[in-house]
């Protein structure tokens, strides 16, 4: 089931070289629980601007609550399309980004990742919670096996994630994992090479081909 698209906003008629056509997707996980910081709203805002002014489209959650809804807003209201995947049981507690260009609405939480990655072609993953870590994981896993060729990024320019990079760190050290599929993470954060624009930076590693 599914709210009909609305026209999408004109794009470019020709991309550069090192970017991906217009076409391109990028699944964004983020949080969506109330309370969170002031500036982790803004950079979701922030992303999906400029997701949006690359001539993008935005795949995310559907929701419009915390930074799940501001990645949407800032996608919109660059002119960018957006395109919301969102569990029935979410609807029915009024959780729903109805402003989404395109609301796709799933009978499961497993059908709602499902499609969210078909979707996407590529992930981008910002401060969250538990939720985030999970979706994280699971295409990154998929990712380090094979299963699909899409980038996947971790967005971090306040340390928000600092511990778990440093622990999945340890795990090559202890023998628990080999380096290949750690290093199948990009992470951006506010190291030297990001700090001017780490938005900019984490959208470049999207675009970027998995080699």
């Amino acid at each position: 089931m599914s709210a009909g698209p609305l026209p999408a906003s004109p794009r470019p008629s020709s991309t550069p070289a090192d970017r991906p056509a217009p076409g391109f997707a990028v699944c964004v996980y983020c949080a969506s629980s109330d309370g969170v910081a002031a500036h982790h709203i803004a950079l979701a805002e922030a992303v999906g601007r400029g997701i949006a002014d690359r001539g993008w489209t935005l795949v995310s959650g559907g929701g419009r609550r915390s930074m799940m809804g501001a990645v949407g807003t800032g996608a919109r209201a660059a002119g960018g399309r957006t395109v919301g995947i969102i569990p029935r049981s979410m609807v029915e507690r009024e959780w729903a980004d109805h402003d989404s260009d395109e609301l796709l609405i799933t009978e499961s939480m497993r059908e709602r990742k499902q499609l969210m990655e078909d979707r996407a072609d590529a992930f981008l993953a910002l401060p969250g919670g538990i939720g985030t870590c999970e979706e994280l994981f699971e295409v990154w896993t998929a990712g380090s096996l094979g299963l699909h060729g899409k980038p996947v990024v971790l967005l971090d320019p306040t340390g928000h994630w600092t511990g778990l990079v440093d622990w999945v760190a340890g795990l090559v050290e202890s023998g628990f994992a080999s380096r290949a599929p750690i290093d199948r993470l990009r992470v951006v954060g506010a190291g030297a090479g990001d700090a001017a624009d780490p938005v900019a930076a984490a959208l470049d590693a999207c675009a970027r081909p998995v080699t």
